[in-house]
C-alpha cells in the first residue's frame, strides 16, 4: 500500500511541476497551449477554471503514478527509464485525440486552448511536458 501511495503522490507532484512550468514553455515554444486550461475550461467557464484544471491535472498525474507503479512490478526496466517511456508513449498514443478538443471543446480558440492537432508547436510543447513529467515521476519514485 505504501508503494501505491508514494506513486500516486509522485504522479500528482510531477503533474504540479508540469503545470508550474507552463508559463515558461509558453515563451520557449511560442504557443499558448495549457493543459490546465484544457481541463479546467472543459468543466467550468467561470472564474474557477484554473483551480479546477489544476485539481484535475493532479488527479490525472496520481492515476498515472498508480498505473506506473503496477507496470514497474512486471516490466523489467529501471524505474526512471520506464516512467519516461510510459509518459512519452501516452503522449504519442493520445495526441491524435486532440481532434476532439479542436472540434468540440467548449473553450476552443480561447487563451490556453488553441488548435492542437495540426499545431507543431503544441505537439513539441506536449512532448516536452510529458518528458518532464516522466523524469520527475521516475526520480521521485526511485528515491
Amino acid at each position: 500500500m505504501r508503494g501505491r501511495i508514494r506513486a500516486a503522490v509522485a504522479g500528482a507532484t510531477a503533474a504540479g511541476v508540469w503545470a508550474a512550468q507552463e508559463p515558461l514553455d509558453h515563451r520557449l515554444f511560442g504557443c499558448d497551449y495549457s493543459d490546465v486550461a484544457v481541463l479546467g475550461k472543459a468543466v467550468t467557464r467561470g472564474p474557477h477554471w484554473r483551480a479546477t484544471g489544476l485539481a484535475l491535472h493532479a488527479v490525472n498525474g496520481a492515476l498515472f503514478g498508480l498505473v506506473f507503479n503496477e507496470a514497474r512490478r512486471i516490466v523489467p526496466v529501471e524505474s526512471r527509464k520506464l516512467a519516461l517511456g510510459m509518459a512519452l508513449s501516452e503522449h504519442f498514443a493520445l495526441y491524435p485525440l486532440c481532434y476532439f478538443i479542436d472540434r468540440y471543446h467548449p473553450a476552443r480558440g480561447e487563451p490556453g486552448v488553441p488548435p492542437l492537432l495540426t499545431n507543431s508547436r503544441a505537439f513539441a510543447q506536449a512532448t516536452w511536458r510529458h518528458a518532464l513529467f516522466g523524469v520527475v515521476l521516475g526520480r521521485l519514485v526511485a528515491r
